[in-house]
């Protein structure tokens, strides 16, 4: 049995995986070409699946976010040391690990800023 595929559900930047398997697997099964009464139930059951999928996915994302959030929160706690330092701190490598710091805040916030869009763009559907 020859299975379609249509472009849509070709891979695409900042796309769900698990949706994208969602989308073949509804490809595959309306190409099988089944020989039975049982269409509608077919595509009530995928439709359950694809939306248990997509509330899975919406789940992962907040928590995600969440993780970033306090991944945030801990590092925010060791950049109060910032307050104690001074310019003509001896040790100059503290420069670079507050650097660091903040640079781990920005990766941690565009994480989560992407998971929240993530999670944007799913509850659209």
């Amino acid at each position: 049995m020859k299975i379609l595929v249509s472009n849509m559900t070709a891979k695409r930047p900042g796309t769900d995986p698990a949706g994208d398997v969602v989308a073949r697997l509804t490809a595959a099964m309306k190409n099988a070409r089944l020989n039975c009464e049982c269409h509608s139930q077919l595509d009530e059951a995928l439709d359950r699946f694809a939306t248990m999928e997509r509330r899975r996915s919406m789940r992962d994302n907040l928590a995600g976010a969440c993780r970033q959030r306090r991944k945030i929160e801990a590092i925010l706690f060791f950049l109060q040391d910032l307050d104690g330092l001074k310019a003509t701190e001896e040790d100059h490598s503290v420069y670079q690990d507050i650097a660091f710091l903040f640079d781990d805040i920005a990766i941690a916030a565009r994480e989560g800023a992407d998971a929240m869009r993530r999670l944007h763009s799913s509850s659209d559907r």
